[in-house]
This record gives structure tokens, sequence and C-alpha cells, in this order.
């Protein structure tokens, strides 16, 4: 765990409850996430109502860090197109996917594990990939594509299907077939 001494129990349990959930899924009990953060369980439920708010707040947490790894910032050196910005997010999966850890996206994982559309953590996974579909709309909009809509959703699953294959070790993003696939949709899709 990459947390500090230093660190306020609450972003312990935060932390604990990234790594383990990514890495264990969501039915990592209470005592082990207590365990892992060195706080109490007392302490764990004076700082969050319940185990499931827990997992929405470490979800909220790292949706900043999330997304700032996928979608290409402004400035000097950034893609300049809409087609190069969608690129970019497939490139940066492909890169993610090398990484030993690599489970899959971790926002898509909660939603297939819990089925709970109603649960607290559902909610900010689907806020989370529901930002993203809204990239590639805005991207697939001012690139010309006949229905930014429809072009988004197929984008999305590429992505989602994509970093799942390849969280299961099925597939290996770094031949480049997850963006092959989107610029094939964004030229079928009339994309600029």
């Amino acid at each position: 765990m990459a947390t500090t001494d230093k660190a306020s129990p609450r972003d312990r349990l935060l932390e604990a409850a990234a790594e383990l959930f990514y890495r264990d899924g969501v039915s990592v009990g209470v005592e082990a996430l207590c365990r892992s953060a060195g706080v109490s369980k007392r302490s764990m439920y004076q700082l969050f109502d319940s185990k499931d708010q827990m997992l929405a707040a470490s979800l909220e947490r790292r949706r900043p860090w999330y997304e700032a790894q996928l979608t290409p910032a402004d400035g000097a050196g950034a893609p300049a197109t809409p087609r190069e910005r969608v690129l970019y997010v497939f490139d940066r999966l492909a890169k993610g996917s090398a990484n030993p850890g690599y489970q899959g996206c971790p926002y898509l994982a909660v939603l297939v594990e819990l089925k709970d559309p109603e649960h607290p953590a559902s909610m900010v996974a689907r806020a989370v990939k529901d930002r993203l579909e809204g990239f590639f709309r805005e991207q697939a909009e001012q690139g010309g594509a006949a229905d930014p809509a429809v072009l988004a959703r197929q984008l999305m699953l590429v992505f989602d299907g994509a970093s799942a294959r390849a969280g299961a070790r099925i597939e290996h993003l770094d031949d480049g077939l997850a963006a092959g696939t989107a610029a094939a949709l964004m030229d079928a899709g009339g994309m600029a």
C-alpha cells in the first residue's frame, strides 16, 4: 500500500479500499480493509456509514487521476484533432494494460461485480463511464460524425471490451487492435 504513517485514517482507508477492491473485488471484507489501512473497524464506521459508502468514496477519489490518465490535456503537444484525441484514449488504454497489475477498468469491474445500478459505488462508476462516453460524443460531433451518439456508444463498447479482455489476460493491446477498431468505427461513422 502506498500510504504513509502521516496519512489520515480516512485517507488510509480509501487507499486500502482502492487497492484491495481493484485487486480482489468488491467482496473484500471490512476486517481486511481495516487491517490493510491500519485502522480499527470502529474508526471506519465513524468515518463511513458502510463499506458500500467507502467503496463509492474510494472510486470518486480516484476518478480525477483515472480520467487524467486517459483523456488528453490541452496545451502544447496535445492531440490536435478530434480523431487524434479519441485514438489517444485507446493508446493510453494499451499502455496502461501493459502494467503487470492491470485487471481492466476499475469502474467497469465495479459495475459488473455489483449488478445493482442503485448501489452508491455503481452510481459513481456509471458517472465515470458516462463522462468518457460524453468525451467520445463531443469528439465525434467536432469530427463531423454522421451520428455522434451512436459512434460514442460504439467506441465505449470497444473501450470496455478491450479493457475487460486485457484485464483477463485474453488480449494484449500493444498490437493496436483496439485503436485500429476505433479508427475503423470513426471511418465508418464519417468522422474526420
